[in-house]
Parts: C-alpha cells; sequence; structure tokens
C-alpha cells in the first residue's frame, strides 16, 4: 500500500473525513484512549469525529461521565471509557510503573509508607463523591502534617493514583480538572488475563488507528513489541479475519477490514489539535509537507498541523476569547485559492464548535519571532 492511501484510510478510518459517529463517547471507544493532556484541544477532537460537535455538547458527556479523562499509557492524560479503563490499566501501568521509579524516588515518594499513607489520605478525602480539584486536595493534605500539599511531589502522588486504579476525572469544575474514586463513578468489572488484555488492546488499536505498525501499538500502549506482536496474534487466533496485514515501505501495518476505508464526506480541510490521535501515533510513517511549508514539516510546539488533501499543509493556532476565536494560519505557499478556502471552512468549524465568532487571519512565513520569547521560557 502507498503512503497516500495509507492516509487516506486513516483519516476515513478515525471518522474525519468518513461519517461522523454518533457521540464523543463512541470516538473514545474507537480510539481506545485519547490523548487529553490539552483537555479542551482534545475535546474538539471528538468534535470533528462525532455528531456532539459543540464544546457544550462534548463537556456535558464528560461532566455525566461518558467518558473520564486519566493519567493511562504513556503516561499522560487521556480520555478512556468507563467500561475500558480498569483492563487497559492493568495491561499496561505496571510496566509504566517500573519506569517511573527512578523520577518518583526524585520527588520523595521512594518510601512505601508515605505512599501508602498519602493514597489513603486521598481515598478518604475523596469518599462519598467529593470531586476535588489538585488545588482543593493540596489545601486538605496542607492541614495534615507529612502529606504532600503541593507542587511535584502532589502531581505525581495523585499520577500515581491513577495508574494504580485508585482515582479518574470527576466532573469539571468550572476550568479545573476534578478527581474521583474510580470505585464511585465505575462499577466493578471482570478482571481480563493478561493474553486476553493485550489482545483486546491490539485489536482496538488497530481498529481506530489502523492501517499501523507493531511499532506504532508498542510506543502508543507502552507495551513491548514482543507483547505487541503477540497481541496480534492471539486476536487472529480467537477471531481468524479481525484483522488484516498490508506492507508500507517494507514494513508490516495491521487494520480492522470491517471499518471505514474511504473517504464519504466532502473534500475538507482540518485543524487538527494539538496532540491529536490522527498525527501523534504514527510518527513513522505521517502526512508529508506540502511544497513551501513554512517549517518544512517540522513540528513546532506552539503550532498545530493544517490537513489538507492528505499532507501538512501548514500550521495553526488559536486564541479564545469571551465572544470570538482567534485563528491564525501560516500555509504553504504552494496551496491554490481552493485549498485555501477549504482551510478557513476548517477554521470555521472550530469557531462553531466554541461558539463563538471566528476572527481569521492568514499569515506569511515561517512562526513569527514573537514565539522566541515563549520558546526560550519552555525550554528553560
Amino acid at each position: 500500500m502507498d503512503r497516500r492511501r495509507t492516509l487516506r484510510q486513516r483519516l476515513a478510518t478515525q471518522r474525519l473525513s468518513a461519517a461522523p459517529l454518533p457521540r464523543a463517547a463512541d470516538v473514545v471507544r474507537l480510539l481506545a484512549c485519547v490523548q487529553s493532556q490539552e483537555r479542551d484541544h482534545a475535546f474538539f477532537s471528538l468534535g470533528l469525529r462525532s455528531r456532539d460537535t459543540t464544546y457544550a455538547a462534548v463537556r456535558a458527556a464528560y461532566d455525566r461521565g461518558a467518558f473520564l479523562r486519566t493519567h493511562i499509557l504513556r503516561p499522560t492524560w487521556h480520555f478512556v471509557l468507563p467500561d475500558d479503563v480498569r483492563w487497559i490499566l492493568a495491561a499496561t501501568s505496571p510496566r509504566v510503573l517500573r519506569a517511573m521509579s527512578y523520577r518518583h524516588a526524585q520527588v520523595g515518594l521512594d518510601d512505601p509508607a508515605h505512599v501508602t499513607r498519602s493514597l489513603d489520605a486521598l481515598g478518604e478525602l475523596l469518599r462519598g463523591r467529593a470531586f476535588l480539584t489538585r488545588r482543593e486536595i493540596g489545601a486538605a493534605f496542607g492541614e495534615r502534617p507529612g502529606l504532600p500539599s503541593a507542587g511535584e511531589q502532589l502531581g505525581h502522588l495523585l499520577l500515581l493514583a491513577e495508574l494504580e486504579g485508585l482515582v479518574c476525572s470527576g466532573p469539571m469544575k468550572g476550568v479545573h480538572h476534578s478527581y474521583a474514586l474510580l470505585d464511585e463513578v465505575v462499577p466493578p468489572a471482570p478482571a481480563l488475563g493478561r493474553d486476553e488484555a493485550l489482545a483486546r488492546l491490539a485489536h482496538r488499536f488497530f481498529a481506530g488507528h489502523g492501517p499501523a505498525s507493531l511499532k506504532d501499538l508498542a510506543r502508543w500502549a507502552s507495551v513491548t513489541q514482543a507483547d505487541a506482536r503477540a497481541g496480534v496474534a492471539a486476536t487472529l487466533a480467537a477471531t481468524p479475519g479481525a484483522l488484516e496485514e498490508v506492507e508500507i515501505d517494507g514494513i508490516t501495518h495491521w487494520f480492522d477490514p470491517s471499518l471505514p476505508r474511504r473517504t464519504t464526506a466532502g473534500r475538507a480541510a482540518h485543524l487538527l489539535p494539538v496532540y491529536d490521535e490522527a498525527v501523534l501515533t504514527y510518527p513513522a510513517v505521517n502526512f508529508p509537507a506540502a511544497p513551501g511549508h513554512p517549517t518544512g514539516g517540522a513540528v513546532d510546539p506552539f503550532w498545530e498541523p493544517v490537513i489538507v488533501d492528505e499532507t501538512n499543509a501548514g500550521l495553526w493556532r488559536r486564541t479564545v476569547g469571551k465572544d470570538a476565536v482567534a485563528v491564525e494560519t501560516r500555509l504553504a505557499t504552494g496551496l491554490d485559492h481552493e485549498q485555501r478556502a477549504l482551510v478557513l471552512e476548517a477554521a470555521r468549524r472550530l469557531a462553531d464548535f466554541l461558539g463563538r465568532e471566528l476572527d481569521y487571519r492568514e499569515v506569511t512565513g515561517g512562526p513569527a519571532a514573537d514565539d522566541a520569547k515563549a520558546r526560550r521560557a519552555a525550554i528553560g
């Protein structure tokens, strides 16, 4: 399979160019986990793929617990369904926790008694569906000696509690993330054996992200390539034909043949949000830079990709105000008038999602010189 056909198939499978799924939670189910440390950007990722086409609709689904936001996989924040959180954590977290042990020692979480005491206190604090933000948890911990009350130690304790399945997200409180006890918001479920969990993880990943490679799966899920290979073998042993393979640049890629492979929507551009699964998942086979791309296709941490006709056609960023959203694009010089019109329409879709007027500006050249200060701050 050539690269262009691969990219078209992924866009269709992920419902960016095929019929949208009914609800935001259906997108989370399709993709198994959706990276979401930039929560509002990730809400837009779900809106792009579903008929929940407004921020209000996606947030309402999140607040009622249709999907969760928790540290899982690499680890970073992801959206995940309540039905999936336990078995995915069981399959992936032990390896993640081992990898993080050195960092936990650096922040003072290497004393088992201290960790146990802190996690017990966290459980007591959240009991009874007392949804609390990190700041509220820190304030309550500050009233009790010997507990982390601020800074990195508290942040890593909460991450540890998520990876161990003690806590997950509660509803938003204003603009802030809250925490809940997992056992109070997610019904119990039978545990899966590791082989069954790896098979389910492999099938779900390739169904939502295929065509993709074993290396893509291993990176995405924080499992070994041997585990990824075992998951595919177990899937095919249990359900022959559940996955098909194609060769791309000499590497085997897998996909679920029952899911959409062809574009059914009209021609469109996509302003993909930060960490979108359609881009982040595939380090090796990704959207090529269009001629005259302002950065040659290099990743810029302060801008996101514009996708037009299976190419990385430029960069975009947004600034959300009370009544309007300012969208600035820097597009490849090779785009024609029709392609630029598609980008403008994609910007209108973002404004509609946010329920704001659009203030659109296309500028020329690479990222502005005024980004330099922000880059230096990010570097340290």
